[in-house]
């Protein structure tokens, strides 16, 4: 009888098997989307936008600050990172691509590739002349790359070395990197949560890590924490501090993407059972949200906070120093946009955030639902002037101050 229904078990799967076949497979951003809901993420360009059509003009500044473009023709521009020469190092997720841009005597810029066909090199980092490019799939180190942009050797392979988990491991969820170098010599990078929220190993996904920068001695920063694309060091207290992004379809004004400020080695933010400091409504698995480290502050709902930096130089007024630049890329799964701006998180001298400022605006068109760029990270130029790359217009806009 146990043979016959394996059997008739059998027969009725391979039955079923081109029928189940022919199911068109649910993209990782759409699992739990509900049922008639048109939302879904939009995308990027991926051609060079002409300078005139990049929306400087557009952008809104507090009284003081200029706006200019600092380097376009760059399709996708994301992360960046800054050479000991002035080298302004751009990766990208859509287009697979690494970009270094320098500037000429003439103070226009030149823009190279210097890497192509890698799986979202989203992460940068620079140590001392190494460029280290961290990809879905690989981490790439490049020697020297500032003497030799125009003939770029082949980079020294670490990915076995950081064994992160791979795109496959993520299922295509959350899987694209950060990297930052923290006061103590060590890359700091995410690895995000293998779905949009489910149980998973909670020492594997959801994390901050950082290695050495062989890859050797990986070390769990902070656990719970869903997907941060943006991290830094406070410069006074040497405190690591992430943006996140919080889960999706959950409605349109919950959970908030959040800050977050990790005090303690390996400490618990809480993800999956709470998001933006409250339970969540469907995998909470009846914990209390006060066991775990609550968020800094509140980014806003589904505004993909990602890049962020603490203002470091001295161009800016003296009430900026040491506080927090943040990109918000902007919303997707919202029905009224919301983010594609950059915000200043201000903090009082206990390291407390006691408001967000809009500081970089304009880009989002409410009046008719639609947006002109998408800012992605920002980075602090030795001379004191903001760097905002721009994913959707491919460019890099400079803000300056003038007293």
């Amino acid at each position: 009888m146990t043979m016959r229904r394996l059997l008739l078990g059998l027969a009725v799967a391979l039955a079923a098997g081109p029928a189940l076949a022919q199911q068109p497979a649910v993209p990782g951003w759409a699992v739990g989307r509900p049922e008639g809901s048109t939302l879904a993420p939009h995308a990027p360009r991926l051609t060079v936008t002409p300078p005139d059509q990049v929306p400087v003009g557009a952008l809104r500044l507090p009284p003081g600050f200029q706006a200019e473009v600092f380097a376009h023709g760059i399709p996708g521009a994301r992360m960046m990172a800054e050479g000991p020469n002035g080298t302004i190092f751009a990766g990208t997720r859509a287009i697979g691509r690494v970009y270094a841009i320098s500037r000429n005597p003439d103070g226009t810029t030149r823009t190279r590739i210097i890497a192509q066909g890698l799986a979202q090199p989203n992460g940068l980092v620079m140590i001392g002349n190494s460029l280290y490019v961290l990809a879905v799939n690989r981490v790439l180190r490049y020697d020297n790359i500032e003497a030799n942009l125009d003939n770029v050797p082949a980079p020294v392979e670490l990915t076995q070395a950081f064994g992160l988990p791979t795109d496959a491991d993520h299922g295509g969820n959350h899987s694209w990197k950060f990297a930052a170098l923290g006061p103590d010599g060590r890359i700091y990078t995410n690895v995000g949560m293998n779905c949009n929220i489910c149980e998973t190993d909670r020492d594997r996904f959801a994390l901050l890590v950082s290695f050495n920068p062989d890859g050797s001695d990986r070390r769990i920063e902070a656990r719970g924490v869903r997907n941060s694309v943006g991290m830094a060091h406070h410069p006074v207290t040497r405190e690591l501090w992430a943006t996140n992004n919080g889960r999706d379809w959950a409605g349109n004004d919950w959970p908030n993407d959040t800050l977050h400020r990790v005090r303690r080695m390996g400490e618990d933010h809480g993800f999956p059972f709470c998001s933006s400091g409250s339970a969540d409504p469907q995998f909470n698995a009846g914990r209390n949200c006060s066991e775990f480290v609550q968020p800094a502050a509140l980014l806003g709902p589904h505004v993909a906070s990602l890049g962020m930096r603490f203002y470091t130089g001295t161009m800016f007024p003296e009430a900026y120093r040491n506080q927090i630049f943040i990109a918000r890329r902007g919303s997707w799964n919202r029905e009224r946009l919301t983010g594609y701006d950059v915000v200043v998180a201000h903090l009082d001298a206990q390291g407390n955030v006691t408001r967000l400022e809009e500081f970089m605006t304009g880009l989002r068109d409410d009046a008719n639902q639609r947006f002109l760029d998408r800012p992605v990270d920002v980075h602090v130029m030795r001379d004191g002037s903001l760097l905002v790359s721009g994913e959707q217009m491919g460019a890099i806009y400079r803000i300056t101050y003038r007293r």
